[in-house]
């Protein structure tokens, strides 16, 4: 079965499985986005108002943001994959809790194995904290860490999310500079690591 049938079924089964409370006041769960077969998952914090009504991560303001770096690495949206850690949008644009975090914490996981990238993207504190609790993103951003993740090693890469850049230009420069260190990142992982995807 390929990727992209697997990811279908697991979007299936959780849409309907998903034990999150978010459900009842989101308009429907925002599924991950892009290419099956990529070598970058960025990871999110939670749908906004735009992704909620759209179905789609990132397709506001911080989507736009996030698309014109991509382009400056030479890349576009069809060469990654984008998720969040929460599938639905908490109310007002709230932080999600450490629960609705935890009831799609599982749904997260099964797509990041199903995916299977050389690199993890996290963007924001939150998605951060996910994988490394006592980690700060003031002290982290641009910094590779690896850990295991379902028995093999993992690279992760923490940056500022976009929403919060726009509204800092300090934060934007700052975020803009780590992002271009992404194709470096890449390959020095696939140097270190002939196993990683090329």
């Amino acid at each position: 079965m390929n990727k992209v049938t697997q990811l279908m079924e697991l979007n299936t089964k959780w849409l309907t499985e998903c034990t999150c409370t978010l459900r009842s006041t989101a308009t429907q769960g925002v599924l991950g986005d892009g290419n099956a077969n990529a070598e970058i998952i960025f990871i999110g914090e939670a749908p906004g108002a735009r992704e909620d009504k759209e179905g789609q991560p990132f397709v506001g303001a911080a989507g736009k943001f996030l698309a014109e770096m991509l382009a400056d690495i030479k890349m576009t949206r069809e060469d990654v994959y984008i998720t969040n850690i929460v599938k639905y949008r908490p109310p007002e644009n709230r932080d999600p809790t450490t629960a609705e975090i935890d009831a799609c914490s599982e749904w997260l996981a099964e797509e990041i194995k199903i995916v299977d990238p050389t690199l993890v993207v996290l963007l924001g504190r939150h998605a951060m904290n996910h994988f490394f609790p006592d980690k700060k993103i003031s002290l982290e951003h641009g910094v590779v860490s690896v850990a295991s993740l379902f028995g093999k090693r993992q690279y992760f890469l923490p940056l500022y999310h976009p929403a919060a850049a726009l509204y800092n230009g300090s934060l934007r420069t700052v975020l803009k500079e780590d992002f271009k260190k992404i194709p470096r990142i890449l390959k020095n992982i696939t140097k270190e690591n002939p196993c990683a995807r090329p």
